[in-house]
């Protein structure tokens, strides 16, 4: 076998010297692989929401035009990295084959099946039939190969709980294990896109952390994930509202907090536009989680400077110590998140 670099590098074919991620073109010939690589049977593609949020709009809600513009972003990338977005998701697949130099090093073996842990972005991918679209849950499955480098991170499928439930809470495990280590109790909370996937989780883990003293406040959009979020009953407020208008949110959230603000904001929605409330509606003293894929941060960065706001601002990096252990524990601790999970994902 070939000799391949630790981040993958040698897959890129242009421009040279980039890392995979901002690459415009990967090498995805599944034929021979490299010594550190893990050749992927792929079952189900998890796309990022913002993307396939995009996709289905520029396809019209056209199933076929949806895999159209999917198969022609994976030919021309050798990867499904949305053009638009700039964001891939992650895949559910079973271990086919391991690189000589990994197989005495990682704890897998030929037909685990797996959840990738890293971006679509940045991942190697033939698609040679989509087989399923269901753009409810934003999964595609395809008959498919799909590359890990070395240095790429996976969770094994757990036993005790359905794969595609699985696969969907893995999806977005950065953002209730980033909410775990930044809600202090007594903290009080927003969560915008609070009745999505990563809305919920970051609900339950908020309301879990910040404690009887503390407050979460959920903003939902549409009148189905707001009765599902209040159905889970982990939030102390939730409203149905528009998120892309900044200052009726600002003074709703002056309201609830009788002019506090709120400590932590985390920002979970799949599209453009809302930056500034995410801004306004947290203290100067705070802390504001985009960890949503439609964050424009050009917008976050001036806008917060031009309504003179202190805030600190993390970038949504999916990953963190501990994090698919962490997302998973969840939906084996509540039934509720779980029941609701299972009726959506699994």
């Amino acid at each position: 076998m070939k000799e391949g670099h630790k981040y993958g590098v040698h897959r890129v074919i242009s421009p040279q010297g980039v890392l995979p991620q901002p690459a415009e073109k990967l090498d995805n010939n599944m034929d021979e692989i490299y010594n550190n690589e893990i050749l992927i049977d792929v079952q189900t593609l998890n796309i990022d929401s913002a993307s396939f949020t995009q996709i289905e709009e520029q396809a019209g809600g056209d199933k076929a035009k949806i895999a159209e513009i999917m198969m022609d972003i994976v030919e021309k990338q050798g990867k499904h990295r949305n053009p638009v977005t700039g964001s891939g998701g992650m895949l559910l697949g079973t271990v086919e084959k391991i690189g000589d130099a990994l197989v005495d090093k990682i704890d897998l073996k030929v037909g685990d099946k797996i959840a990738t842990l890293v971006s679509l972005s940045l991942t190697p991918l033939r698609i040679d039939k989509i087989k399923d679209i269901r753009p409810d849950v934003d999964q595609v499955d395809i008959d498919g190969k799909a590359i890990l480098f070395e240095s790429g991170i996976y969770a094994k499928i757990p036993a005790d709980l359905p794969e595609n439930l699985a696969l969907s809470a893995l999806d977005v495990a950065g953002a209730p294990a980033q909410t775990a280590k930044l809600v202090k109790p007594g903290d009080t909370v927003l969560i915008i896109g609070a009745g999505g996937k990563s809305g919920m989780l970051c609900c339950y883990e908020a309301k879990k952390r910040a404690g009887v003293t503390g407050t979460v406040i959920g903003l939902t959009h549409s009148e189905r994930s707001t009765n599902r979020l209040k159905s889970l009953d982990i939030c102390d407020y939730v409203f149905p509202v528009n998120a892309t208008q900044p200052v009726p949110v600002l003074e709703l959230i002056e309201e609830v907090t009788n002019g506090e603000l709120c400590d932590l904001t985390i920002n979970n929605v799949n599209i453009p536009d809302t930056e500034m409330t995410s801004i306004l509606c947290t203290k100067d003293t705070g802390t504001v989680y985009f960890f949503s894929m439609a964050t424009n941060f050009t917008k976050a960065a001036l806008g917060a400077e031009g309504v003179g706001s202190d805030v600190k601002m993390l970038v949504g990096n999916g990953y963190t110590k501990g994090h698919a252990e962490i997302t998973l524990q969840l939906l084996r601790e509540s039934d509720k998140l779980r029941k609701i999970f299972t009726e959506l994902y699994a």
